[in-house]
């Protein structure tokens, strides 16, 4: 699976960690494997999955709320945030919390129903690590990112909106 990182194609190196496998350490493959668990695990299991070596990621499902996850997030190296159809807005609405007021800095993935449309808006939220739906190019979506050029309202990303480009114009 291919991933769009940073405004780049990349491969995805985690796997996610099904509720039923056995957590790391007493699964058969290595510890050192970087691994994505539910929040829900997570919160039930964080000493062992915290404890071992390698890179540990969260899924957040649209209902789930990320500020259960603000006492871990210097220990995660990254968030994957769920968008089950296209029309649900709650994971910009995560974003936004986990990067304005949680701080956090690590990897944010949208994971789910992403199109190349989304791509822009998705990372003024603060995501910069995207998985397409099955039949979306990750090479032709890049394009998504340079097609919207004026901006209306503030976002993580604190570009330019058309407001303060009228003032700084004006004065």
């Amino acid at each position: 699976m291919q991933v769009i990182r940073n405004r780049k194609i990349d491969s995805n190196a985690s796997r996610q960690l099904p509720e039923s496998v056995a957590p790391p350490g007493d699964d058969p493959r290595p510890a050192e494997d970087p691994v994505v668990v539910s929040l829900t695990r997570l919160l039930q299991e964080s000493e062992t999955l915290l404890g071992r070596e390698a890179p540990l990621g969260v899924l957040v499902a649209p209902a789930d709320d990320v500020r259960e996850l603000e006492p871990f997030l210097p220990r995660l190296a990254s968030v994957a945030i769920e968008f089950p159809v296209f029309n649900d807005g709650r994971g910009y609405s995560q974003a936004r919390l986990l990067r304005g007021q949680l701080g956090f800095r690590g990897e944010l993935r949208a994971v789910g129903d992403i199109g190349r449309d989304h791509l822009a808006f998705l990372e003024r939220c603060g995501f910069d690590a995207f998985v397409l739906r099955e039949g979306e190019s990750p090479r032709a979506a890049l394009a998504a990112f340079s097609e919207i050029s004026l901006r209306f309202q503030t976002a993580e990303d604190a570009a330019d909106t058309v407001a303060s480009l009228r003032v700084s114009r004006a004065g």
